[in-house]
């Protein structure tokens, strides 16, 4: 699986109303930082891009995407002071993959939550 829900379940203490609740803004966040992210991009707002690579990392941490949250952290960096413009792109799809991956498996968890909680 590529999500890691450790975290969620423990900080919820396994109360399901709130793992529910966490999953759904999780991917209510994720079409808002795409959207964001490739407005960002195409604006050449480098320091908004990295501001929102800092706050995307948040909402992916919980989700356990321990390596996409690693990723965003040097995207972050890399964003805010507007060096190596030629991988954003890469960051940018990266996060859009990994997260579209993160959905899917959420999906089916929220599907079969007895049986993950």
């Amino acid at each position: 699986m590529k999500t890691d829900l450790t975290y969620l379940r423990n900080m919820s203490g396994g109360n399901k109303d709130l793992i529910l609740e966490m999953i759904g803004i999780f991917k209510s966040q994720v079409g808002e930082f795409i959207q964001s992210m490739d407005e960002y991009y195409k604006n050449k707002e480098y320091e908004l891009l990295g501001r929102l690579a800092h706050k995307a990392k948040s909402s992916i941490s919980i989700m356990g995407l321990h390596e996409l949250a690693i990723d965003l952290k040097d995207f972050e960096n890399l964003a805010k002071a507007g060096e190596m413009v030629e991988k954003y792109p890469y960051y940018i799809n990266k996060f859009k993959s990994e997260t579209k991956e993160a959905i899917e498996e959420l999906d089916e968890v929220v599907k079969n939550l007895d049986i993950y909680f």
